[in-house]
């Protein structure tokens, strides 16, 4: 069978790349070099699958620090509103739950998955797994097929480019697609891990008497090497057994790895606000009332109202207070050091963990070299990118995702009107 686009990853942007194409007309082939669709998204959401976030759009670009306002175009073609609208139109019911990500109301990522994959063999979309490409082939300074692993050569039009970054390589993305866009002649921008858990070296984190302790609705903030804030994430956090994870600690690690690179420092200061959203003033006050309502009591007893238990003792070590005086005996400079790092515990940061345990590649296929309103390369007529292979991410909570749909949906839809354009200019 002759094929006019040939899409090759079936993660979230290659199965939307595959629908678009397909409504649009065109005979698509999807290759996969895995024996199972929509591996990725299978896991995404914590196996619930966040299929987008149901934020203005305004909101949602600020909250994809890579590069979103590259994806502007995309979403006049193909918005969140159009994802869920998508979904809820197959019978996938969907529930928005905090902070306006959006999940499937029978919480499984597998009812998600079927769905895709379903429409994609209900619109005749040619679905080979098992089949890992070798290279894309371009011929007469345009693209010209694929070449599998096994030899086979396959020919079209249109490729489109939906490999992935380097992230969780064990659901197929291993960074095949860069490769195949340097030999387009595209420039690949440096990969590094995002939404990713960090590295300490401190001693409370070496000793581990944190580990496993999970503070709620806190805020992390990212220091220059100067003393100026760089980003401020609200959100929950983990301590674990060689750093800090959790949502807004993930979030912080893109600016994490740029600072520790553009300043070539040994660690990146971050602080943990234990009390978000008050002053100092009230900070202070607070506690000291809370000594004052218990004036018999030991501070370190005192302070179990208001934080958890397990980090008092480091705080009280860090402010030069012992934890056994009680409200007459508070020394004002020691508790007003107390009530600092209260909303400022620093935790020095000295890395992350690997791209392959990351969550989101950062970096990926210039985006100076793609063109926004169809996804299609600048250098090289008949090639498509979508999906994390570019350079643009963002951060958990549907955010990825949602760039991967809307990049998918405009690839697809451009690669179909190429290719059934060239096919009409041939046949006159």
């Amino acid at each position: 069978m002759k094929h006019d686009v040939i899409v090759i990853g079936g993660g979230p942007s290659g199965l939307m790349a595959c629908i678009a194409a397909a409504q649009g007309g065109a005979r698509v082939l999807l290759l996969d070099k895995g024996d199972k669709l929509g591996r990725k998204l299978g896991i995404s959401g914590g196996g619930r699958c966040n299929v987008t976030n149901a934020k203005e759009i305004e909101e949602l670009i600020k909250h994809i620090p890579g590069n979103g306002r590259f994806l502007y175009s995309a979403f006049a073609n193909f918005s969140n509103r159009d994802i869920i609208e998508f979904f809820e139109g197959m019978g996938i019911r969907l529930k928005e739950e905090d902070n306006g990500r959006m999940f499937p109301v029978t919480d499984k990522a597998k009812s998600v998955v079927d769905a895709l994959v379903s429409k994609v063999r209900t619109l005749g979309v040619e679905i080979r797994v098992n089949t890992p490409v070798a290279e894309v082939l371009y011929e007469n300074n345009r693209t010209s097929g694929v070449r599998l692993k096994t030899g086979e050569r396959l020919e079209a039009p249109c490729i489109i480019i939906a490999s992935g970054g380097k992230s969780v390589p064990h659901t197929g993305s291993t960074g095949d697609g860069y490769a195949w866009a340097e030999k387009a002649g595209h420039t690949i921008t440096e990969l590094f891990p995002t939404e990713v858990p960090l590295l300490s070296r401190d001693a409370f984190i070496q000793s581990k008497e944190l580990q496993g302790l999970s503070l709620r609705d806190v805020s992390l903030t990212v220091w220059n090497p100067k003393g100026k804030a760089v980003v401020t994430h609200p959100g929950d956090m983990i301590f674990t057994h060689f750093g800090l994870s959790g949502p807004a600690a993930l979030r912080c690690s893109s600016f994490v790895v740029k600072l520790l690179k553009q300043f070539e420092l040994p660690y990146v200061t971050l602080t943990i606000n234990l009390m978000p959203g008050r002053s100092a003033a009230d900070v202070y006050e607070t506690t000291m009332a809370a000594a004052r309502d218990d004036s018999k009591k030991a501070v370190k007893n005192v302070l179990k109202q208001l934080l958890p238990d397990r980090i008092i003792p480091i705080l009280l070590l860090k402010a030069r207070l012992s934890g056994d005086i009680t409200y007459d005996n508070i020394p004002k400079q020691e508790w007003t050091e107390l009530c600092r790092l209260i909303q400022a515990f620093p935790v020095h940061i000295h890395g992350t963990l690997s791209i392959e345990e990351a969550f989101v590649t950062g970096g990926g296929i210039h985006l100076k070299e793609v063109d926004p309103r169809t996804m299609g390369s600048k250098m090289m007529p008949g090639l498509y990118f979508c999906g994390e292979v570019l350079d643009v991410h963002g951060y958990t909570g549907g955010y990825n995702i949602t760039a991967a749909f809307t990049t998918g949906f405009t690839a697809g839809k451009s690669a179909a009107e190429f290719a059934l354009e060239a096919e009409e200019t041939a046949a006159y």
